[in-house]
């Protein structure tokens, strides 16, 4: 029995997740968890899964983020990134993170079965049309030497707060740290991403998917 765990922030979404999965002999959904953050805190307090299913966009921590954590905490978990996003930066962003495969939401009906089986045995799951954007934006890299800065996950964690819009005191309240050490994050997001303000740190985080548009 492959055990899941489901993460994704809307109710009406991960019943409707959980009949395809719970349909399906050899699945069962062991647990919900309504954002990364509660997703990482099941596990930690002795929820056991072979298999977590998040969604990208979710409060307090993403999927990617979750993802991260997730695979770092737990080597032998797998994980599956299921959203709405036909997105080809949230599908590097979910690659770079771990994951093991990328499934849209639209076609969770034909391919999610087949991208837990896929993930129990190792093997990466893409929806059709992706892996031909992979070598594309390969090749592209290749031949220009080009390179993305990866912001470190503190940062990405005042980024999603900042992209929100939370003030640095609001910031450093919650992350428990100094507003100086949250000017700090902010400064060295703008040099790393070449950006000017925080619209241009919104739409960067539009386009990776730490917040929804």
């Amino acid at each position: 029995m492959i055990r899941i765990l489901l993460a994704d922030d809307h109710a009406l979404v991960r019943r409707g997740v959980r009949l395809i999965l719970d349909g399906e002999p050899g699945l069962r959904v062991v647990a919900e968890a309504g954002d990364g953050a509660e997703a990482i805190a099941l596990l930690r307090e002795g929820v056991e899964a072979d298999l977590a299913v998040l969604d990208v966009a979710m409060p307090r921590m993403t999927g990617l983020q979750a993802t991260r954590e997730l695979t770092r905490r737990h080597p032998g978990l797998r994980v599956l990134i299921l959203t709405m996003h036909d997105n080809e930066q949230y599908l590097f962003e979910a690659l770079k993170a771990g994951a093991a495969g990328y499934v849209l939401k639209t076609l969770a009906d034909r391919d999610l079965i087949a991208a837990c089986r896929a993930a129990m045995r190792g093997e990466p799951f893409l929806y059709p049309g992706t892996v031909g954007t992979l070598i594309g934006t390969y090749l592209e890299r290749a031949r220009t030497g080009r390179s993305e800065d990866v912001l470190t996950p503190r940062e990405e964690e005042v980024l999603k707060l900042v992209a929100e819009g939370h003030s640095s005191k609001e910031i450093a309240g919650l992350l428990v740290i100094s507003v100086k050490t949250v000017e700090r994050h902010r400064a060295n997001m703008l040099a790393k991403l070449g950006m000017k303000d925080r619209l241009e740190l919104l739409r960067y985080a539009i386009r990776v998917g730490l917040i929804e548009p």
